[in-house]
């Protein structure tokens, strides 16, 4: 990521997106080249643009970032999109993964949060807010399952990865899990990455949805 970073802002409120853009520039994130007011005027305006992400908001009138979102990518497919949005409990967000969304953001995000979104999404990582991860957990989880690995496609794991693997699935982060089991954040991070290699996933939101989707363990 940097200054140099190509955005576009879609959200219904003006306000949002003009502190959206002031943050952003003045914190070096990114350039704003485009803003739109809903889904639809940002389709009108894409073809002849080239950002390098665009910041979709979900609820808007006309159309909104999930419809806006899916057509987008039909047109561009490499296109990166970050979801913005209010937590809403009664949502269900598990519909925000199949979208193609690179991730998704709250609103009340800080601005670490938000740079750090930018810069993951950008690197081509996905990235989901920690309440937004454990909502979808939650809703994913609702169906009972077995903590076991072994199950699935012969893919063995020792007993300290699968706690790992399961704080991860709660929707703890590194620094929670490595306190949780008195270990060091680099230990963490390597069992995290044999849990990646091992179950063929690219990152830590695909690996949990991976775990959760196939039965790997119980939440």
């Amino acid at each position: 990521m940097s200054s140099t970073t190509k955005i576009i802002l879609v959200d219904d409120h003006l306000l949002f997106r003009e502190g959206i853009k002031l943050l952003i520039e003045t914190e070096g994130m990114g350039v704003v080249i485009a803003e739109a007011p809903n889904g639809k005027v940002f389709l009108d305006m894409l073809e002849p643009l080239d950002p390098d992400l665009v910041l979709m908001d979900i609820e808007m009138p006309v159309m909104g970032g999930i419809e806006a979102t899916a057509k987008a990518l039909a047109l561009k497919p490499a296109l990166k999109v970050l979801l913005v949005t209010m937590l809403d409990m009664s949502n269900d967000y598990t519909k925000l993964i199949n979208t193609g969304a690179m991730g998704c953001v709250l609103k009340s995000a800080g601005k670490k949060e938000l740079e750090n979104a930018i810069k993951t999404v950008i690197d081509g990582e996905s990235y989901f807010s920690n309440e937004l991860l454990r909502k979808i957990i939650l809703d994913f989880g609702k169906q009972k399952s077995a903590a076991t690995l072994t199950s699935s496609g012969g893919i063995e794991c020792s007993e300290r990865e699968l706690e790992v693997l399961k704080y991860l699935c709660e929707g703890y982060s590194v620094t929670e899990i490595a306190d949780k089991i008195s270990r060091s954040v680099k230990t963490v991070e390597a069992h995290r990455a044999k849990l990646l290699q091992k179950t063929e996933t690219r990152n830590t939101v695909n690996l949990v949805l991976f775990a959760i989707k196939n039965k790997l363990v119980e939440i």
